[in-house]
């Protein structure tokens, strides 16, 4: 028995796998964040930990026996927190989580005191990351910066209060800003940019290796025969990706969840910082990925349903059954800003091409296919890069239309599966570490794709079709920047 335990911004979930990676038992406990300013987004660490302390507690009433026999534990969760502990490794202030946005002057500040940044690191310095939050407590919160002994990510201290050791694996150290990502270790002239020393790091192991063990108190608490060892274990997206079997070179999937992601396993580091691309290492060794991101994806639909007072299956409902033609609208996504390739906060969205006798059902297609447009711009940022893939996985809410993925299908150019189970999340690949850590067995047999329903492949009058549109839709980023930008 393995357990995969994924700590979100909304709720810690934890689920309980059998050795036919059946998943048996699940639980979850829900988080609340606070926001003390306009855009800012903390949470309390000890919030995470009772949330824990009551996913596993759950587990342990609903299937007693078969917690007695786990092995493993894996660890995946929300990336690029900072939290901040004192010498004697108490937490000196709320966590900075990864959407708070506070620090976008400091971004300026880390690039000029690291100019090599984007080239060791693999990224752009975004709010989000770790380091500016750093360098923004520095200057704002100076005695609390005084005495911060160890910065940890959010995974990294829960494995903490499980084990007593400060550990991180590659995946989640990547999104610090911190990591030399190439190299797989911490960079001095980052840390030093921010007025840290490698002192104040946890040590470094890739997802699959043992990294920990259990307390003995915590494991006698839930009925296990023996300790479990913790895996190094995976950030959000990583763990995903081992969770559908996106271990291997040229692997890929599509995301259609609330933001959308493009991903590829990588055989080596191929950065395309100066396009926002993410170029991180993988939680499995010797692998690393790319990851293209739009930051309203499923969104978008969601929002164009609260505009039109329709549910999004009845609106889905209304296209045809094959679509083909595209839109005579454009759609741009822009709805929070957006990350790939642009990186522009504060950019907007809109519609374009109305006519007074476009049917409601031409406007929801245009939503489906702006959406598309922009995960095609994420797609040819990272093939800059050098990455290229033919087929993709595609998973989250969006992938339950079918049109919505035959859309896509045609404007990336690539065949796109849809899975029987895609959507077990970073819970489920955090417990194919544990299960790694804790046997040694091979990650090729270990993590396989679920059982793909179909594949969809491109169409190539649509293609073409849309391959003119797509040059329409960059056109129209400019003229969008300059109109509907706020702030």
């Amino acid at each position: 028995m393995y357990i995969g335990i994924d700590a979100g911004t909304s709720g810690i979930k934890a689920v309980l796998v059998d050795d036919a990676q059946q998943i048996i038992g699940t639980a979850r406990a829900s988080l609340t964040s606070q926001s003390p300013h306009d855009g800012w987004s903390e949470q309390d660490p000890e919030a995470w930990w009772n949330a824990l302390l009551d996913v596993m507690d759950q587990l342990h009433r609903a299937h007693p026996s078969e917690m007695a026999s786990v092995r493993g534990i894996g660890l995946s969760g929300q990336q690029h927190g900072a939290v901040l502990l004192d010498e004697d490794r108490q937490c000196l202030r709320p966590c900075i989580l990864w959407n708070d946005v506070r620090s976008e002057a400091e971004c300026r500040i880390f690039e000029e005191r690291f100019p090599r940044s984007r080239d060791v690191t693999g990224n752009l310095a975004m709010p989000g990351f770790t380091a500016p939050k750093l360098i923004w407590v520095q200057k704002h919160e100076p005695d609390i910066f005084a005495r911060t002994r160890y910065v940890l990510l959010p995974k990294a201290w829960l494995r903490l209060r499980l084990s007593g050791e400060m550990i991180e694996d590659m995946s989640d150290a990547s999104g610090s800003l911190w990591l030399d990502v190439g190299a797989r270790r911490w960079s001095e002239e980052a840390l030093n940019a921010c007025g840290l020393s490698i002192d104040a790091m946890p040590r470094l192991c890739e997802g699959t290796e043992p990294a920990g063990v259990l307390k003995a108190d915590l494991a006698r608490r839930w009925g296990m025969r023996a300790a479990p060892v913790i895996a190094g274990s995976a950030g959000d997206n990583a763990a995903s990706a081992v969770g559908l079997g996106a271990v291997k070179t040229g692997d890929a999937f599509v995301s259609l969840g609330t933001s959308g992601v493009v991903w590829c396993t990588t055989d080596r580091f191929r950065p395309n910082a100066d396009s926002s691309v993410h170029a991180f290492c993988h939680a499995i060794p010797d692998k690393w990925h790319q990851m293209g991101v739009t930051l309203s994806a499923a969104a978008s639909l969601a929002w164009w349903s609260d505009i039109v007072g329709k549910s999004e299956r009845e609106l889905l409902a209304e296209l045809p059954e094959k679509i083909e033609r595209p839109s005579r609208a454009i759609f741009l996504p822009y709805l929070a800003g957006e990350r790939t390739p642009h990186n522009d906060a504060h950019v907007r969205g809109a519609f374009l091409g109305l006519d007074k006798n476009m049917p409601r059902s031409e406007l929801t297609q245009a939503v489906l296919e702006g959406v598309a447009y922009s995960l095609r711009d994420a797609q040819d940022a990272m093939t800059a890069a050098g990455t290229r893939f033919e087929t993709a996985d595609v998973v989250g809410g969006g992938a339950q239309s079918r049109q919505w993925v035959e859309i896509l299908a045609s404007v990336l150019g690539v065949r796109l599966s849809r899975l029987a189970q895609g959507e077990q999340g970073g819970a489920y690949g955090a417990a194919r570490l544990g299960r790694l850590a804790s046997t040694a067995e091979d990650v090729t047999t270990i993590c396989l794709p679920p059982e793909r329903l179909e594949t969809i492949e491109p169409s190539p009058s649509l293609e073409a079709a849309y391959g003119e549109r797509q040059s329409r839709y960059r056109a129209l980023y400019e003229a969008a920047r300059a109109l509907n930008r706020v702030g």
